[in-house]
């Protein structure tokens, strides 16, 4: 039986010291706006930090959940994370499955991606083209003009440059056409690829509010995350106010930020314990060639 040292005990000990630290950074913060979320106001001024709630309140979220505003936003975040997550699929597999087979002109192609990736235009000219292709002012604008990332794109066509070309020379023996290839027998292979790419983009249309920001100035378009910042950043709680009921009190400013936040965070976590299962294959794309 192999006898470990007291050096490799101390190093376990110190391993797992720094894990429970950086893990602390990230719980107790959430903790704090959780347990502020359900805490009275009074006990909010009275206490530095709370740990948890001495009396559970509940007037923060009933205020927030009864709000037309804050209902419509999460309404708008939600089209906007899963109309835009299958559309960033959809066109960055296509354009990665064709950049993976040898054309006339691939090179010319993979550069202009990779160049895009490199040198942006910058917000006034991106604006500019939002603005002339009649997209301000609509959810649209927070699609269309990110529908392909460079890099997942660079990434997806090594992918696909992994898969046996075998497979697909089989199937194209057997009668099938381009298409039959890539969704039958290119997909389901891609799942990993597919699981990974759209958890990156469906974390990024849930937490985007700068091109909301600028591209958006009606209210009722705005997603939870502009929203949010209008009442946590701003600490504009008007903004919600607008259209509460006249006899409805609102709670403090601070406990329904608290609640806000919470609510805002919730819906993304759940996302990641169904895409767990890929994830762990699919953060390896791209990195081993054969």
């Amino acid at each position: 039986m192999h006898h470990r040292s007291w050096l490799d005990r101390i190093g376990d000990g110190v391993n797992i010291l720094l894990l429970v630290l950086i893990a602390a950074t990230m719980i107790v913060p959430f903790l704090y706006i959780f347990s502020v979320s359900f805490s009275s106001m009074e006990e909010y001024l009275r206490k530095d930090f709370i740990f948890w709630p001495e009396h559970w309140v509940t007037d923060a979220y009933r205020y927030i959940l009864s709000n037309d505003k804050f209902i419509k936003s999460i309404f708008v975040t939600i089209f906007i994370t899963v109309i835009g997550t299958l559309l960033n699929l959809a066109f960055t597999s296509t354009m990665a499955y064709a950049l993976s087979k040898p054309f006339f002109g691939q090179r010319v192609l993979l550069f202009l991606v990779l160049f895009t990736f490199l040198f942006s235009a910058g917000i006034i000219p991106t604006y500019l083209i939002v603005k002339e292709t009649m997209l301000l002012n609509t959810i649209w604008a927070l699609i269309i003009p990110v529908l392909i990332s460079p890099w997942n794109l660079i990434v997806f066509t090594q992918f696909f440059k992994n898969i046996p070309e075998e497979l697909n020379e089989a199937a194209l023996i057997d009668g099938a056409g381009p298409f039959t290839v890539f969704a039958r027998i290119v997909l389901p292979l891609s799942k990993p690829a597919l699981a990974t790419f759209g958890l990156f983009y469906t974390v990024m249309h849930w937490n985007s509010y700068f091109t909301g920001m600028l591209y958006l100035s009606n209210p009722n378009l705005w997603p939870i995350q502009l929203l949010l910042r209008q009442i946590v950043v701003v600490n504009d709680t008007s903004s919600l106010q607008a259209d509460q009921l006249a006899n409805i009190q609102p709670p403090p400013a601070e406990t329904t930020q608290m609640a806000a936040i919470l609510l805002a965070t919730i819906p993304i976590l759940i996302v990641y314990p169904f895409l767990q299962r890929h994830f762990a294959k699919g953060v390896m794309i791209g990195s081993v060639k054969g």
